[in-house]
């Protein structure tokens, strides 16, 4: 699977692209799967349904299903957060991985950045990050882009993994 990642500070307009990109790359009929870092507790279960009572009760891993989606929910219990090719490893095969976060990660990126919230961009002293989407304009020695050109960034990512 081709892998490529949205990285930036917060509020930098991670989410909203990531969420344009899989509606243009699925748009040309590429599939395309997503993998979202979170860097606090969260929980996709509600309390007092069953899945939360089995995943309260001890159970490791709980597995949700119905004809329309399934959801498998595991609990580390103390193991370390797992790594990003051993999350990969979970996913059925698709044509392209989109990653938000893992910024640390040896994966290609492009930087969302929003100059409003202040905070320097990451390119500069990353290889990793190829391009920035940018609602300014920024001269660097790599592409930048509009941050709302959802389609030049989809054209970009799509030749740099080669579909």
């Amino acid at each position: 699977m081709r892998l490529y990642g949205v990285v930036g500070w917060k509020n930098a307009g991670k989410t909203g692209l990531m969420e344009r990109l899989v509606t243009e790359i699925t748009g040309r009929g590429i599939s395309v799967s997503t993998i979202k870092h979170a860097h606090h507790s969260f929980d996709v279960d509600h309390p007092g349904k069953d899945s939360h009572r089995h995943r309260v009760a001890g159970a490791t891993e709980v597995l949700l299903a119905s004809r329309n989606r399934f959801a498998l929910m595991h609990e580390l219990r103390g193991e370390d957060e797992p790594v990003l090719s051993a999350l990969l490893e979970k996913l059925a095969p698709v044509d392209l991985v989109l990653v938000e976060g893992y910024k640390r990660d040896s994966h290609p990126k492009v930087e969302a950045h929003r100059a409003e919230t202040g905070n320097p961009l990451i390119a500069p002293d990353d290889p990793t990050v190829h391009a920035v989407a940018s609602d300014t304009a920024l001269d660097l020695d790599r592409p930048v882009f509009d941050l709302d050109d959802t389609g030049a960034i989809a054209d970009f990512i799509l030749q740099e993994v080669g579909l």
